[in-house]
C-alpha cells in the first residue's frame, strides 16, 4: 500500500542519548569549494559509525555499503556497527579524541546532536545538501530537527548537521493469535485496549512485554499513556524544551498514576525493570505476551519470528475517529564529524545512503524510508500495517516527539523517574515534580 507524501507533514526525531561536551569548542565549517563526483576523490577510506545492528537495519546497511563500494571502488568502507546503547556511550569520546570516526549516526537531541555541534565536533551540510538536492527530496519539516545554531542552543534553526534515512512512530504491537483466542479484535479505543490488557490477564497471558533495564524504553510506553491524557500541543513544548508549560498538571499526573496502574494489574512481566529491551522484543517475538509497545525499527525482526500472527497499530485515542497522539519521527541521522578526512568522501556516501534507490533497499529490507515514501510498494502483512500508520500519524499530523528532547540532561533525569515510578518507589507526584525541576532549570520556566 501507498502512503502519503512528506511534504507537508511535521515530523520529529528520535530520542537523544549521550550528553557531550560541556565546553565549546570551534565550531566546524564545511570547505569553501565541495566535490560531487566521488569517482574522482582518489583513494579514501572512510571510517563509519552506525548502530544499524538489528536484522532488517544491517540488511540494508550492509546492502547500500555493498552497492556503494562496488560503484565507487577508490572510496574504502571501514564500518563499525554498535547496539543503539553501546553507541550512547562511546560517541562522545569518540568524537573528542584524535582518530574519530568520519561518518556518524548521532541523535539529534540537545544532548547528543547539540553538545556535538556546539563543541564543534560535527560539520554544517548545507553546501553539500544544495549540491546534491536534499532540499528537494526531504522537507523542511525532516530537515529543520537536524538543525542547530552554531552554539548548539537553538534546536530547529540553523546549519544542517544530519541526514535520516528511515522514519519511526512508537505504536503496539500484537499477537494475533492470542488475540483471537482471546476473543478479541485488535483494539479500536483505549478503552477497547485496556479491557484487551485485563482479559489477558485474566485468562492467564501476559498482556505486555516489557524490558527497562535501559531505562529508555519507559519513555516509549510512558509516552504512549501520555498521549492519552495530555494535549498533543503540550507535549510538544515540553519534549523540546520550550518556556511556557510544565510537567506539574493534572493531566500529566493522571498519565503517571495511569502507568502505574498498569503495574498494580500484573500487565507486564515480573522484573521488567532488571529485563533488557532486546530480550524482552525476543521474548515477544518467542510467543509470550500479547502486547509489545515499540517502536517501527522491529519491523523486518518480527516478521520473521512471528509472519502473519503479528500486527501493528497506533495508540488508540477515547474514540477510533480521534486524531492519533503518537510518540515519532525519523531514525538516527547522519553526520560527518570534524575529524573526516575527507568530507566530500563522506557527504557521497551519506547521499547515496539516503538516495531514491536507497528508500527501495530500505523497502525490500523491512524498515520504513523516510525520503519518497509515498513511492513504495509496502509487502502485506506487517509492512503494510506499519506503512498505513506512519502515513496516518503524518497525514493526521499526529506524530509527538520524543520526551527526552527536552533539555541536555533530560534522558538521564525521565529515564531514572520512570525506573523510579515503575518501581513505586517514587509517587506520581514525586515523579513529576522532578522533571518539573529539569525542564524549568532548562528552560527558565
Amino acid at each position: 500500500m501507498k502512503v502519503v507524501a512528506l511534504a507537508t507533514a511535521a515530523l520529529l526525531l528520535t530520542a537523544a542519548c549521550t550528553p557531550g561536551s560541556d565546553n565549546p569548542g570551534d565550531a566546524a565549517s564545511a570547505p569553501s569549494t565541495i566535490k560531487t563526483d566521488a569517482a574522482q576523490l582518489g583513494d579514501v577510506t572512510l571510517t563509519v559509525w552506525d548502530q544499524e545492528v538489528r536484522g532488517g537495519q544491517a540488511a540494508q546497511m550492509a546492502e547500500l555499503n555493498k552497492q556503494f563500494q562496488a560503484k565507487y571502488p577508490n572510496i574504502k568502507l571501514k564500518r563499525v556497527s554498535r547496539s543503539f546503547d553501546d553507541l550512547k556511550t562511546t560517541l562522545r569520546l569518540a568524537l573528542s579524541g584524535n582518530d574519530a570516526p568520519d561518518v556518524v549516526q548521532a541523535n539529534n537531541g540537545r544532548s547528543d546532536m547539540g553538545e556535538f555541534v556546539k563543541a564543534g565536533q560535527l560539520v554544517p551540510l548545507d553546501k553539500w545538501s544544495d549540491a546534491y538536492g536534499w532540499k528537494d527530496r526531504y522537507p523542511e519539516t525532516v530537515l529543520q530537527y537536524s538543525r542547530y545554531s552554531a552554539d548548539g542552543k537553538t534546536f530547529g534553526q540553523g546549519d544542517l548537521f544530519g541526514l535520516p534515512q528511515v522514519g519511526e512512530v512508537v505504536g503496539i504491537y500484537f499477537n494475533k493469535t492470542k488475540l483471537g483466542a482471546l476473543g478479541v479484535e485488535p483494539p479500536k479505543t483505549w478503552a477497547e485496549f485496556e479491557d484487551a490488557l485485563g482479559k489477558a490477564k485474566a485468562a492467564g497471558q501476559l498482556p505486555m512485554q516489557f524490558g527497562n533495564l535501559d531505562k529508555w524504553p519507559a519513555i516509549h510506553v510512558f509516552g504512549t499513556v501520555q498521549g492519552r491524557f495530555v494535549p498533543a500541543d503540550q507535549i510538544t513544548t515540553l519534549a523540546f524544551g520550550r518556556p511556557g508549560s510544565s510537567w506539574k498538571t493534572p493531566e500529566n499526573l493522571e498519565a503517571a498514576q495511569a502507568a502505574v496502574s498498569w503495574v498494580d494489574k500484573g500487565y507486564f512481566n515480573q522484573g521488567f525493570n532488571g529485563q533488557g529491551y532486546d530480550p524482552a522484543w525476543q521474548d515477544f517475538a518467542k510467543g509470550n505476551g500479547v502486547f509489545l509497545i515499540a517502536g517501527t525499527w522491529l519491523q523486518a525482526d518480527l516478521a520473521k519470528a512471528l509472519g502473519d500472527k503479528v500486527g501493528f497499530m497506533l495508540p488508540p485515542g477515547a474514540s477510533a475517529e480521534e486524531k492519533p497522539v503518537v510518540t515519532g519521527g525519523t531514525g538516527l541521522p547522519f553526520a560527518i564529524t570534524n575529524k573526516a578526512k575527507n568530507p566530500d568522501a563522506a557527504a557521497a556516501y551519506i547521499n547515496f545512503i539516503t538516495s531514491a534507490d536507497a528508500m527501495k533497499v530500505l523497502t525490500s529490507t523491512g524498515n520504513l524510508p523516510i525520503a519518497d515514501t509515498s513511492a513504495q510498494q509496502a509487502p502485506p502483512g506487517l509492512a503494510g500495517d506499519i506503512f498505513s500508520a506512519f502515513g496516518t500519524a503524518v497525514s493526521k499530523e499526529g506524530l509527538v516527539p520524543y520526551l527526552d528532547y527536552a533539555t541536555p540532561t533530560m534522558y538521564d533525569t525521565i529515564g531514572a523517574a520512570l525506573q523510579d515510578l515503575l518501581a513505586k518507589k517514587a509517587t506520581p507526584q514525586q515523579f513529576v515534580d522532578k522533571l518539573e525541576a529539569d525542564y524549568s532549570k532548562f528552560t527558565g520556566s
